[in-house]
């Protein structure tokens, strides 16, 4: 049954991606997007901006932060309000923010959490902070009536996805499950020409597709896109 909850998103700044990085000529500006979700039971915030790194990382990224405490406030809502974090992945731009949560708990993933701690993953204060109160998943859960941890290795092998069953349907807070709503739109388009039996060779695709279609999202959004990925189908 979908529940009564809303989507918020934060704008949290953005990075510039190298051109070494983007597969073409040029380098490419990107958005840091942090969603908050209001649910009945407590309010849950998916991830948490972009942390302070090295200087060898800054001048590769050359980052511009807008502190989470203001994104939070032009949401009408502070730190002292979030009961849950859920980081899709513990890289620096989307766990920047976790230690200025501390004892809050954090949900995630235990490979994530692993290859974390085990050096050259991200930035190691972001992760082992005072207070950092961390609760480890093996797989999907449910962590809330309506709200689902959904893992979607790729970027990470721990990355996960949040999916919530909405009143008027579900919607997927995806991260960097795909790194654009057009990327996810061509690996959709790949698994339904091979449900559709067009004959070999057909792109690949994410195998957490298929359980990700057993939600029939309505929407899903994205990390480091604004846009939005709607099935084709839909009402405009």
């Amino acid at each position: 049954m979908g529940q009564n909850m809303t989507v918020r998103r934060l704008d949290l700044g953005y990075f510039v991606r190298p051109a070494p990085e983007t597969g073409g000529p040029q380098p490419r500006v990107e958005p840091v997007l942090a969603y908050l979700v209001r649910h009945p039971q407590g309010q849950i915030l998916f991830d948490t901006g972009i942390g302070f790194a090295d200087p060898g990382t800054e001048a590769h990224y050359r980052p511009r932060r807008r502190a989470l405490q203001d994104a939070l406030a032009a949401a009408g809502t502070t730190l002292g309000d979030i009961s849950l974090v859920v980081n899709c992945h513990l890289h620096f731009d989307h766990c920047g923010g976790n230690p200025l949560l501390a004892g809050t708990p954090v949900l995630v993933q235990d490979v994530e959490l692993a290859a974390a701690r085990q050096g050259d993953h991200t930035v190691e204060e972001l992760v082992d902070f005072p207070g950092a109160a961390y609760e480890e998943l093996s797989g999907e859960a449910e962590v809330l009536p309506g709200v689902r941890i959904l893992p979607t290795p790729g970027h990470t092998p721990g990355h996960q996805s949040l999916v919530l069953r909405q009143s008027d349907g579900t919607v997927v807070l995806a991260g960097q499950a795909h790194d654009f709503a057009s990327h996810f739109a061509s690996d959709q388009l790949a698994r339904q020409a091979a449900l559709d039996g067009v004959e070999q060779p057909l792109p690949a695709y994410r195998p957490w597709l298929e359980r990700l279609a057993a939600f029939d999202p309505r929407r899903v959004l994205f990390a480091h896109d604004s846009s939005v990925w709607e099935p084709p189908q839909g009402t405009p």
